[in-house]
């Protein structure tokens, strides 16, 4: 049983927007990180962003996404966004979402828990 399912990946064109989601399942976010990462066909995953629901939630952003990205939570949803604006074709990628305890890293191997994935397609 996952603990998290993405939504809101699509096909976009250069210079769009899209939200994602992270609905968090059996657990409530105030104790734990959620990161995104993604991973392109070829390529190595990469980080996107993180955001540490514990403490004073500070974020994380990938150099690549940085001014572009924004992730935020809804506590009453047990949710986690990623807005993504001014997308590129080198945005396109599979993007998953990830939990650790509280505090964020980038390294994917300290994140126990993943979703399945989202698919987004920036191309026109």
């Amino acid at each position: 049983q996952r603990n998290l399912v993405e939504s809101g990946g699509g096909l976009v064109q250069p210079g769009g927007s899209l939200r994602l989601s992270c609905i968090a399942f059996g657990f409530t976010l105030d104790s734990y990180a959620i990161g995104w990462f993604r991973q392109a066909p070829g390529k190595e995953r990469e980080e996107v962003s993180c955001l540490s629901t514990y403490g004073d939630g500070s974020t994380m952003y990938g150099d690549s996404v940085k001014g572009r990205f924004i992730i935020s939570k809804d506590n009453a949803k047990n949710t986690v966004y990623l807005q993504m604006n001014s997308l590129k074709p080198e945005d396109t990628g599979v993007y998953y979402c990830a939990r650790k305890g509280f505090v964020c890293t980038w390294n994917p191997g300290d994140f126990g828990s993943w979703g399945p994935g989202t698919q987004v397609t920036v191309s026109s």
